[in-house]
């Protein structure tokens, strides 16, 4: 054999085989997807044509492009998780998973990843599910576009729609998840962008993250939640221009930051929820330029919060605009609208010549006993909190906002109104 053969005999060896497509169909060669499975390669694509296959427990241990043709649905029977991916560079969409068995041991999902990189899970529907997505030591991954739904009933027998746990560099964007215990779930996942989505009228929280650093939430709503958006253990976070709304009850709240460090919380808006932001053992904290409208507390502040700062916020119309327990401990407010400051602007310059006191007595008296609250709107409670503010007693003396804005501070909140 001369030289230039053996060279070309050796290119061609050492090419990869090229990729295939593998259908699936009630006509095609392979009419499960089980059977299809068994076909493919890395690099390949199962194409998966209009029809129902009720399949569980599918293992996919190559990185292929599984693709839906014409709205398949891949019906699990409630047996348990329908398809586990478990290599690296594979994509997954235009499909509908539906029926995932539920129980109290196992975490059974539509779908399962696990130990993989450099996926996409994009465009697929995902219904009466108990896990929808669930993602573990994986890095890499864009999960976006997709519907998650489940028939919640309570929070033992309720999974999450996406959760991703011990993972990095993740996109969550464009999805809508309801039904679930919680919407999204993140457990050690750090680098990573959550936006654009939609978390609503779940069991639990919209969102719930722990132990999660340098990750950045945006343009998201959470509304209609048994307790909004809980933020855990966590530092250097980023929230913008998100909505937390309509989350109503005993113990619920737009944003829950508890241990939370080194955090930026700005453009977003908290509206009708039973406390707008509780925040406890939380430090620098930049609340910037936030809406806080018709909430039962805008704010509260519990113990071990250290150096936060509240600038250019806007507080309208809430029962009470701050709770604030224990000391200010380096915390200041600076250039807050108050829809309840009745200072004046003789110098025109758009900030109040009289600082203004949002911790109200009343505030502090149903802090201590609740049922006290029916009595709001009474004369009693003008007076308690007139004599408060003259002569300050129970309320933190120096917690003032000495420039407060005499007009509601212009914030483009980015994302369209849901109520």
């Amino acid at each position: 054999m001369n030289k230039s053969w053996a060279i070309f005999l050796f290119v061609c060896l050492s090419l990869p085989a090229l990729a295939k497509r593998v259908e699936v169909c009630a006509t095609c060669p392979s009419q499960s997807i089980a059977s299809a499975l068994k076909k493919v390669e890395h690099g390949d694509e199962l194409v998966i044509k209009s029809g129902v296959y009720k399949e569980h427990d599918l293992l996919v241990p190559f990185g292929i492009r599984v693709i839906g043709e014409g709205d398949p649905v891949i019906d699990g029977e409630m047996v348990g998780t329908i398809m586990t991916f478990g290599a690296d560079s594979f994509s997954v969409e235009g499909i509908t998973f539906k029926n995932v068995g539920q129980s109290y041991t196992k975490d059974f999902a539509a779908i399962r990843v696990t130990k993989s990189k450099n996926f996409t899970i994009t465009n697929n529907i995902l219904e009466n599910v108990f896990f929808g997505i669930l993602v573990e030591k994986s890095k890499f991954g864009n999960i976006t576009n997709n519907t998650i739904s489940g028939t919640r009933k309570n929070e033992s027998n309720s999974g999450n729609g996406v959760q991703v746990w011990h993972s990095s560099q993740m996109e969550i964007s464009g999805n809508e998840v309801f039904g679930m215990r919680d919407g999204l779930y993140f457990e050690f996942v750090d680098n990573a962008e959550i936006h654009d989505n939609r978390s609503h009228h779940n069991i639990r929280y919209g969102l719930h993250f722990m132990f999660s650093n340098d990750d950045a939430y945006y343009r998201n709503v959470f509304s209609n939640n048994g307790a909004g958006v809980a933020v855990m253990f966590s530092k250097k976070i980023i929230m913008h221009h998100n909505r937390f709304e309509l989350n109503w009850g005993d113990a619920s709240y737009g944003l829950l930051l508890k241990e939370i460090y080194d955090a930026e919380i700005h453009d977003n808006v908290f509206e009708q929820n039973t406390i707008g932001i509780n925040t406890e053992g939380s430090t620098r904290i930049n609340y910037h330029k936030n809406v806080f409208l018709r909430n039962g507390w805008a704010v509260k502040v519990a113990g071990g919060c250290y150096d936060n700062i509240f600038t250019e916020n806007d507080f309208s119309h809430n029962a009470f605009d701050l709770s604030f327990d224990g000391h200010l401990n380096g915390s200041y407010f600076k250039n807050n609208y108050w829809s309840e400051y009745t200072g004046y602007d003789l110098d025109k310059n758009g900030i109040g010549d009289v600082p203004y006191r949002p911790v109200k007595l009343f505030s502090y008296v149903v802090n201590q006993t609740p049922e006290t609250i029916v009595l709001l709107r009474s004369l009693f409670v003008d007076i308690i909190n007139f004599s408060e503010k003259v002569s300050p007693v129970f309320t933190p003396d120096d917690l003032l906002d000495n420039e407060p804005l005499m007009k509601r501070p212009t914030i483009d909140v980015g994302i369209p109104k849901t109520i």
